[in-house]
């Protein structure tokens, strides 16, 4: 079968390079090769985030770690900020989680503004909240330089981000920061297959972890700890995924983080301008577009022209790219276009053109 260049908000491109490390062979993840394995890659991971704490590898999907970070840290009540589909999502987790939890909810295509959230914490009813940086599903990053600064004002206040598709496509300096918990999947900007997420916690996360009675077993930040002090994870890993993780690192190394950021910054202002050239407007509020994908208006919200956008993504796919239809309750009324990961001013142009390909055709 044919294979669909993927141009989706996640799973993205997975490079030659990439899967052929992914297909390493077996090690034992109690043993020395796989200790020099995560050894080798912790400086780099760390670099990679801005931080001097360890970084940890969990099996799972973002999801997993995010349900942790709720059993970890989550004592008293948790301000859940939410501006689009996944970030909404937070405070059904909360819920099924039994955390008390309050929805602080802006319009989709809004991005989450510190004010708002100061508003909410002065009350005093919470102990932490959470965060996506980057709303997938409507392509809207919030400000989190903005937000962390709140932290200094809340010390007590664990502030858990979810940086699933902006994590090494822009620079986020957790320490810096002064963020609690920092976590993302790897099946979008870090261009691996999805079932890996890489996160970080600070010191008072993890101290109040400790105190948490009830924070469950798989995703114990403890233990997480404990165990990458000792170049190890708490339970068996996909070996797989930190062997590709790990050529990965080698990768963006190589480039230059600086020179990745920069990268897809223009990859992303070049994929608005191509909207803008067929007389499209882009959902998120100006000034608050993601880096990694670009969420065009096709009449969710007044202005700009209006396509058939299934039959755009049909006809595009009978050109051999996936691209993505829209999400939640803007499926269909918007559409994505990814150029996260791997992608280049060459694969982007290829898109652009196969995109024009298909406007023609409508």
């Amino acid at each position: 079968m044919a294979h669909i260049k993927l141009h989706i908000p996640g799973p993205v491109e997975v490079s030659e390079k990439t899967f052929k490390a992914f297909c390493s062979p077996m090690i034992g993840h109690r043993g020395q090769g796989f200790k020099d394995l995560y050894a080798k890659m912790q400086p780099q991971l760390q670099e990679l985030l801005y931080t001097k704490q360890l970084v940890y590898l969990a099996t799972s999907s973002a999801w997993g770690v995010m349900e942790g970070a709720l059993r970890n840290v989550v004592q008293k009540k948790v301000l859940n900020c939410m501006c689009g589909a996944f970030s909404d999502k937070w405070f059904d987790v909360s819920k099924k989680c039994g955390k008390e939890a309050e929805a602080l909810q802006v319009n989709w295509g809004s991005p989450i503004r510190a004010e708002e959230i100061d508003k909410k914490l002065s009350t005093g009813q919470f102990d932490a909240l959470t965060l996506i940086h980057n709303e997938t599903s409507t392509g809207t990053m919030s400000p989190l330089d903005e937000i962390a600064a709140l932290k200094k004002k809340y010390p007590d206040v664990m502030f858990i981000v979810d940086a699933v598709s902006s994590m090494t496509a822009t620079k986020i300096a957790f320490d810096d920061l002064g963020i609690d918990v920092l976590l993302a999947g790897t099946q979008k900007a870090f261009a691996l297959p999805p079932g890996l997420t890489v996160f970080t916690c600070s010191p008072a996360a993890l101290a109040k972890a400790a105190q948490a009675k009830d924070r469950g077993y798989y995703f114990d930040f403890v233990e997480f700890q404990k165990n990458a002090e000792q170049s190890m994870t708490p339970s068996t890993p996909s070996i797989s995924h930190i062997y590709a993780l790990s050529s990965k690192l080698d990768d963006f190394f190589a480039e230059g983080l600086d020179a990745r950021f920069a990268r897809h910054l223009k990859l992303a202002k070049m994929t608005r301008d191509w909207a803008a050239k067929h007389g499209l407007t882009l959902f998120p509020e100006p000034g608050f577009e993601s880096v990694t994908l670009t969420c065009v208006n096709n009449g969710a919200k007044p202005g700009g022209r209006v396509i058939d956008a299934a039959k755009l993504q049909k006809l595009v796919k009978d050109q051999g790219i996936l691209i993505d239809g829209g999400y939640g309750k803007i499926k269909g009324t918007t559409f994505r276009l990814s150029n996260m990961g791997d992608e280049t001013e060459e694969t982007m142009n290829h898109l652009y053109s196969v995109l024009d390909n298909a406007m023609e055709q409508l």
